[in-house]
């Protein structure tokens, strides 16, 4: 006969046995989740380098307490002010290729936080191709059950700069 600590840690261990993978699974799917919008991200603003706002549009939070640091400088808050700003960059018609390298995911209940490099390239106001490779941090909130950017912080690069 089991001692009454012995059939408590028996009923632990059981608890146990189904719940952690459940978690790591979860914790995974997660990660998983984040990992595709933050691609979804960069889908979108290397679309953006040819004019094409939509995907950008769709990719944000349209919350007021949203904020965005981009590399021309300037502190945008609400989404009002930061789709202001992605009009004026889909405007320029950059052109080039933006990619994440070095992507670092940490992800909460309802907030998921993404560092990385931005590394690529793009063509400035004289027609010069620029090599980037600048850091970028992301928020991402779950809004209605997907991930919506809801912060991106960059490096300047002096050639966008306001």
């Amino acid at each position: 006969m089991l001692k009454r600590n012995d059939r408590w840690l028996t009923v632990i261990a059981a608890i146990a046995w189904f719940v952690l993978p459940n978690a790591a699974q979860a914790g995974q799917s997660s990660e998983r989740a984040v990992r595709e919008a933050a691609a979804e991200f960069y889908s979108a603003l290397n679309l953006l380098f040819t004019g094409n706002l939509a995907p950008m549009e769709l990719v944000w939070s349209h919350a007021n307490d949203i904020t965005y640091m981009g590399p021309g400088g300037g502190f945008e808050v609400g989404w009002t002010e930061v789709l202001a700003d992605w009009k004026k960059q889909a405007a320029m018609q950059l052109g080039g290729k933006v990619e994440p390298d070095e992507m670092r995911i940490t992800v909460g209940d309802e907030i998921a936080i993404v560092q990385n490099y931005e590394k690529g390239v793009n063509t400035n106001a004289g027609g010069k191709n620029e090599n980037i490779a600048i850091r970028a941090t992301s928020i991402f909130r779950k809004e209605q059950g997907k991930w919506k950017m809801i912060g991106h912080h960059t490096d300047l690069l002096p050639y966008l700069k306001h």
